[in-house]
């Protein structure tokens, strides 16, 4: 079985970050494994709260990982500060990690800043050393300071990028105001695939990107390359959303396990 490895923080009502993750990499077939960078207190409503870990902590979950597992991908998800970003960074270089997809995990849907504007410049130099970085239309504005209105500025902003270092960049279209749901590829060769997506009708899209990257790792960790493991990753997700569900009193999470609860007859 392949290991993947999520970098992220913790959801404490399960639809997002490490929940979504490792409930993602389930789904798909491989063994997930987790380094908790900050604690939130969440609800579908938003978040309420953020706890950064302790630098050491977040060390020592890293290093005991990688001294004791072989990790076939990693998706890194929210960071919380700076510090934290560029520890990331030095330790995957210094263990040699592959596969690496970066989810930049800028302010959460309800608009809680979830990483400081000030840490950016570290947050990018991580993006350096990925081999894909998933951000939405919001987050790519933020990492380049550019406006998003049409197609092709999507293409700019994903190659303003990629000058970062980071070998592929998913510019996802879930923001777009074109009625589409398009999200665009900036391949490492520099060509350019388009996966036409549709508007799936349901408020309940708590933890999409947490997923949609955490999927792309799964399928990386399988062997597949990057053009397939989006595509697949894509699949994934669609069919989540379309089985996603209320909970609580706001956004409702994906249906990461819905072949299991089919097979368990549990309606939901």
């Amino acid at each position: 079985m392949k290991k993947v490895l999520t970098i992220a923080g913790s959801d404490s009502s399960g639809g997002a970050g490490i929940q979504a993750d490792i409930k993602t990499m389930s789904a798909l077939g491989v063994y997930g494994m987790s380094v908790i960078t900050a604690i939130t207190a969440q609800n579908t409503l938003g978040v309420h709260a953020v706890q950064e870990i302790d630098l050491d902590i977040v060390e020592k979950q890293l290093d005991v990982i990688f001294n004791d597992i072989e990790v076939d991908s990693i998706k890194i998800g929210m960071l919380a500060s700076g510090d934290i970003a560029q520890l990331i960074k030095n330790k995957l270089v210094t263990y040699k990690c592959k596969n690496i997809v970066i989810d930049p995990v800028i302010s959460s849907t309800s608009e809680f800043r979830l990483f400081k504007d000030t840490a950016l410049t570290k947050l990018k130099d991580l993006i350096g050393i990925a081999d894909l970085v998933t951000p939405n239309i919001p987050e790519a504005e933020i990492l380049t300071s550019l406006k998003i209105e049409n197609e092709n500025d999507i293409i700019t902003v994903a190659k303003k990028i990629k000058e970062l270092g980071v070998k592929n960049v998913l510019i996802k279209g879930g923001h777009r105001t074109d009625n589409s749901c398009t999200d665009t590829l900036l391949l490492e060769n520099g060509e350019i695939i388009e996966f036409l997506g549709e508007k799936i009708s349901t408020k309940h899209t708590h933890g999409t990107g947490c997923t949609l990257s955490s999927a792309i790792a799964s399928f990386l960790a399988k062997g597949y390359s990057m053009e397939e493991s989006v595509k697949l990753g894509k699949d994934y997700i669609t069919l989540a959303i379309k089985n996603s569900f209320p909970l609580g009193k706001g956004v409702g999470p994906l249906g990461h396990l819905v072949e299991l609860y089919e097979k368990a007859s549990i309606k939901y």
